[in-house]
């Protein structure tokens, strides 16, 4: 059997981790890798109940306590129902946004200590991090035209954030992967998206049979 393996795209709006995720597993099935595709908040059905509570409503229907208890709650559904039975199958995990975002979003963005949401997801998720976290940077200019692009009027309660918050989040990301250069690699995503899925996947050479 082969070895699971758990990836985590990670990045502000309109960075493409959606495209990339599926991109990367169609590459990944080059190589002979079965990889599973799946996002946050939701992956399972739990959780996608979860993710319509957070996604939807004024962006001040919750606090950043209250987002941060429901993002940890549908993270532990995920894990028990998708990801850990995968990774135990010997298939590869792909997750759009994982802890991280968490991390970024309802903490240091939110103003909650990175403690208080590592302490959650030791709890819920029994401190499952991914092997190999991405992290898509792109320009906010780009991110923003981008994500409006995309969404239209129906941006969700994060899309809708000032720039300010969102700037926030980005700090956040950068901070993290200067602290966990193990954990994650920094992609150009104003790059042709082809050059963005060929980057990833020349990072994971080393975890390639």
């Amino acid at each position: 059997m082969t070895t699971g393996r758990f990836l985590s795209l990670e990045g502000g709006e309109g960075a493409g981790k959606s495209t990339q995720a599926r991109a990367l597993a169609a590459a990944l099935e080059t190589h002979g890798i079965d990889a599973i595709v799946t996002r946050e908040p939701g992956g399972s059905e739990g959780a996608e109940a979860i993710r319509a509570l957070l996604m939807h409503g004024d962006a001040t229907r919750w606090s950043a306590r209250s987002e941060a208890l429901l993002f940890a709650a549908a993270r532990a559904d995920h894990v028990e129902k998708v990801i850990r039975p995968a990774l135990d199958a010997g298939r590869w995990v792909i997750c759009d946004r994982y802890l991280d975002s968490t991390r970024a979003y309802q903490g240091l963005a939110g103003g909650i200590d990175d403690e208080a949401i590592r302490a959650l997801h030791a709890f819920g998720s029994h401190g499952l991090l991914p092997d190999r976290t991405f992290l898509l940077a792109v320009p906010a200019a780009i991110g923003a035209a981008r994500a409006a692009a995309r969404d239209g009027l129906a941006a969700d309660r994060f899309a809708r954030r000032d720039p300010g918050f969102h700037a926030a989040v980005a700090a956040a990301f950068d901070a993290f992967a200067a602290r966990e250069p193990a954990r994650f690699t920094r992609i150009d995503a104003s790059l042709a998206p082809a050059a963005v899925t060929a980057a990833m996947l020349a990072a994971l050479a080393d975890l390639l049979p």
